[in-house]
């Protein structure tokens, strides 16, 4: 995915996604991750993954019920600082529109 998919930014997240089929006919399949070399402990990790689940999970109705071709998402944390939700949930939407646009054009 990260060789062959495009990705969209909205600092501190970035969206690597790309466009394929599923066995189980999903059009989403999203994964999140937050690097180990700007929080080295497991539970800074994780709380951040939480907080992107989340987002997605509150926004993804709004912005991919209308989409068609399936889609596998992979959602980077590349920022340094711990967020907290607000700044994450405003991101996320940002980035999810970044996301439309670019697949609107092409």
């Amino acid at each position: 995915m990260f060789t062959e998919g495009q990705s969209v930014s909205a600092f501190p997240l970035r969206l690597v996604y790309l466009g394929t089929t599923f066995d189980d006919e999903v059009i989403l399949k999203t994964g999140v991750s937050v690097s180990k070399r700007h929080f080295k402990t497991a539970v800074d990790r994780n709380y951040i993954k939480r907080l992107l689940r989340e987002a997605y999970r509150l926004n993804k109705a709004t912005y991919f019920n209308n989409l068609t071709i399936p889609h596998a998402f992979m959602i980077l944390y590349i920022g340094k600082e711990k967020p907290t939700f607000k700044q994450i949930d405003a991101t996320t939407k940002r980035l999810f529109e970044k996301f439309l646009n670019k697949v609107n054009k092409d």
